[in-house]
């Protein structure tokens, strides 16, 4: 029979680092608060060192041997690794992929309504999945249906068409790339 709790340390899984007592090595490589390099002290010196200053013992880079510690104000860092995570979260951009539904006997003014709205999608940078779902005896007939989708594409001057049509199941899609401007 099998007794006892096992406790697995996540440390390099864990966003968050260690502090102060939390630190269990006996030795680690330290960087002052100035950032001066102090060398590799025991872990003892190294709290005698953060105490001192007043400040916090952080391990900032666990998987280096030793590992490395650096003497700094936690709570002032955390708040910098957040506002970091903050003003990259905002710079980046979002692509939406938008979905147009043809169907294999589509008519003239339809067909054209569904380009005019597929290009304001590209205009506005979204990627656009052109779609058809065939029904019934319409499966017979999927050679058709990619030249739809064919014929759609080649309306659109403004995308780019990264691969040919792919049939999955009941569905042949293309998926429509807008085209960088050349400004």
């Amino acid at each position: 029979m099998f007794g006892g709790a096992f406790i697995i340390a996540t440390a390099g899984k864990s966003k968050e680092l260690e502090i102060n007592g939390q630190i269990r090595d006996r030795e680690v490589r330290l960087i002052g608060a100035d950032g001066e390099q102090k060398g590799v002290v025991t872990i003892q010196v190294a709290m005698r060192a953060a105490e001192e200053v007043g400040l916090d013992l952080v391990k900032i880079a666990p998987q280096a041997v030793p590992p490395v510690c650096k003497v700094l104000d936690y709570g002032k860092y955390r708040f910098e690794q957040q506002k970091k995570e903050k003003e990259a979260k905002k710079n980046q951009k979002v692509v939406e992929v938008k979905e147009t539904r043809l169907s294999l006997n589509i008519d003239t003014n339809d067909f054209n309504t569904k380009v005019n709205q597929t290009a304001k999608f590209l205009a506005a940078g979204h990627k656009v999945k052109a779609s058809i779902r065939f029904r019934g005896r319409e499966m017979a007939h999927s050679a058709l249906g990619a030249d739809v989708l064919k014929r759609f594409a080649e309306t659109l001057p403004q995308a780019s068409m990264d691969k040919p049509p792919v049939l999955e199941g009941r569905t042949m899609s293309i998926l429509l790339i807008p085209k960088p401007n050349k400004d």
